[in-house]
């Protein structure tokens, strides 16, 4: 068992979804990142998405984008972005790269899985990378022992649903919205989604796009197994005076979306 299934069989056992905190590496720095998803941890994230800054970001919301820009303005490389997971993962929390499959493919594939295995990273979400195309991806990550999480949308017909299943070991990521990642407001297809999804995998299920108060939290994890945030926190280090107020912002929100994992018991 991974340490990421072990922290899903965690939180499944205090009868409770798990809280899933995303960032992007070098944002607001490279060390601020880190800063900011310890302080995370500390709070009550169990597992932790370190995004891969990106030039074409075509599923990321105006929120993401500019702190993706920004890391990148300030010359973020592949090599941060696994320095980051390092740092990260030595809080004992599951650490993975979400990421888009062109760097990875620039990068070298089995080498990526290889070097971020070595990084102490658990697993890695490509959401533009198709089934279809995913063979040497499900060598390397085989070969270097590496989680894959692949997504479902409303607009998953239940053969693809099915196909997504069969190649994810890590956990499914249920992208609650068509469209771009944000602060929005989780949308009435995510639990039927999760419902079509629960009889075709025995992997946990999590829900990302649109969750960021601790209600919505909630109401997420009341048929969810993971709830996802991300933009909400990249909002909070974006509109922060100074990186202490955006750290600390981030550590506040993170304790009150961990109560919102907590407060309706788990289906």
């Amino acid at each position: 068992m991974s340490t990421l299934h072990e922290a899903f069989a965690a939180a499944r056992a205090e009868d409770r979804a798990a809280l899933v905190g995303y960032l992007p590496a070098g944002f607001p720095s490279v060390d601020g990142a880190v800063d900011a998803i310890r302080v995370m941890v500390e709070n009550g994230v169990d597992v932790v998405e370190i995004g891969l800054p990106y030039s074409d970001p075509l599923m990321d919301g105006p929120t993401i984008q500019a702190a993706a820009e920004q890391s990148l303005r300030q010359g973020t490389t592949t090599r941060d972005v696994l320095a980051t997971a390092e740092a990260v993962a030595r809080t004992g929390a599951p650490t993975l790269v979400m990421t888009y499959w062109n760097p990875i493919e620039r990068y070298g594939i089995e080498r990526f899985a290889r070097d971020l295995a070595s990084a102490g990273g658990t697993g890695v979400i490509t959401p533009d990378l198709t089934p279809e195309e995913a063979g040497p991806w499900i060598a390397a990550t085989d070969e270097a022992g590496l989680d894959r999480v692949f997504l479902v949308a409303p607009s998953s017909s239940d053969e693809r649903i099915d196909v997504v299943c069969g190649i994810t070991s890590g956990f499914v990521y249920a992208a609650s919205l068509m469209g771009v990642t944000g602060v929005k407001s989780v949308s009435a297809a995510a639990p039927e989604l999760v419902a079509r999804t629960r009889p075709r995998t025995s992997l946990p299920i999590a829900v990302g796009l649109g969750v960021s108060t601790p209600d919505q939290a909630a109401d997420v994890a009341a048929y969810a197994d993971g709830v996802i945030v991300g933009s909400a926190f990249v909002r909070l280090l974006l509109d922060a005076e100074t990186p202490a107020a955006g750290v600390a912002a981030v550590g506040r929100l993170a304790a009150e979306l961990a109560e919102g994992v907590r407060r309706h018991a788990h289906v």
